[in-house]
């Protein structure tokens, strides 16, 4: 399901990426979200019987999701968002999988950033082994991104909701514009017998648009906690006792996502507010919050000679997505 709008400049590495899958019996479901840009001729570009391409009016990522989730017809549901691509295994990897395991709801694997220009950028999404509990989904998000895992349709069934605005089945929920991914893993972790697993490599390759990262930290982090209102609303048991060091995760990574668009202030802002929600998460993963504090510390005095260097060691690669 390959939700569009506005990406008349990455659509067709999209689409290629997901046609040229060594696993060959799939349809492509092209949801066109409204877009007003030429995504659509793009598309129409491509000729091959597995592309079906569904219009709708603007709903947004997650309305666009719904649309493709309720017209797929397959056993098993894989998303990719139009800005990113995939590796010409990635869909044999989590078949084998998922065929394999029956207890597993959620497949997911790591991604590889990628800039504008389609380029590795140095930075990876590299999840723990084996089984995900809720509490890592809820702390860690070792999904990481929209395009890295694959579902059976049963556990987006298991999860259906009435949507109260447009009166249709949903499965994500439309009135969130970002954190809707993790909204629906929570949901999908706490309200279901699924279990989330990963399995080894990088088959998706994660588009990262350098222009106002840090101008939209503040919004990702209010959309953060809408969600995590939701947990507590649904569990809210399983709310009090992780949602202290699953902030400070949160606020962790967005300041090290503020370090990205070279925001030190802000970022240094948020990461002392980690340390405020959960002081301990130096006790749980003391290499990298203290690495990230010592290099916040240094980067704020640092001549640019020296700065970029050191920024590229510290920041350039991670092993957790979080």
């Amino acid at each position: 399901i390959m939700p569009v709008y506005n990406a008349e400049g990455t659509i067709a590495e999209a689409i290629r990426s997901v046609l040229d899958q060594s696993f060959r019996d799939f349809e492509l479901l092209i949801v066109n979200d409204g877009t007003p840009d030429s995504s659509m001729a793009v598309c129409a570009t491509f000729s091959d019987d597995r592309i079906r391409i569904i219009h709708q009016e603007n709903r947004g990522l997650a309305g666009a999701r719904n649309t493709g989730i309720r017209a797929a017809c397959g056993d098993f549901i894989a998303l990719i968002d139009s800005d990113d691509s995939w590796t010409t295994d990635k869909l044999m990897m989590h078949i084998i999988h998922l065929e394999a395991s029956p207890h597993v709801g959620v497949s997911y694997a790591g991604s590889v950033f990628i800039d504008e220009a389609s380029e590795p950028i140095g930075l990876l999404q590299t999840p723990a082994k084996g089984e995900a509990s809720a509490e890592r989904i809820f702390m860690r998000n070792p999904i990481g991104n929209g395009s890295a895992p694959v579902f059976r349709a049963e556990a987006f069934a298991d999860i259906a909701f009435s949507d109260p605005t447009h009166g249709d089945m949903a499965f994500f929920d439309e009135s969130f514009r970002q954190s809707e991914d993790i909204e629906c893993w929570m949901r999908i972790a706490l309200q279901t017998e699924w279990k989330f697993e990963s399995i080894s490599g990088s088959y998706t390759n994660y588009r990262l648009n350098s222009n106002g990262l840090s101008a939209n930290v503040m919004s990702q982090l209010e959309q953060w906690e809408r969600m995590a209102s939701k947990v507590e609303a649904s569990n809210p048991d399983f709310h009090r006792r992780w949602v202290g060091l699953a902030r400070a995760y949160q606020l962790r990574y967005l300041a090290r996502r503020a370090v990205h668009s070279n925001d030190l202030r802000q970022a240094g802002s948020l990461f002392w507010k980690a340390l405020k929600a959960a002081p301990r998460i130096l006790l749980v993963d003391p290499r990298k919050t203290l690495t990230t504090m010592a290099a916040l510390m240094f980067l704020r005095i640092a001549p640019d000679a020296i700065r970029k260097p050191v920024h590229a060691r510290i920041f350039g690669t991670r092993s957790q997505p979080c």
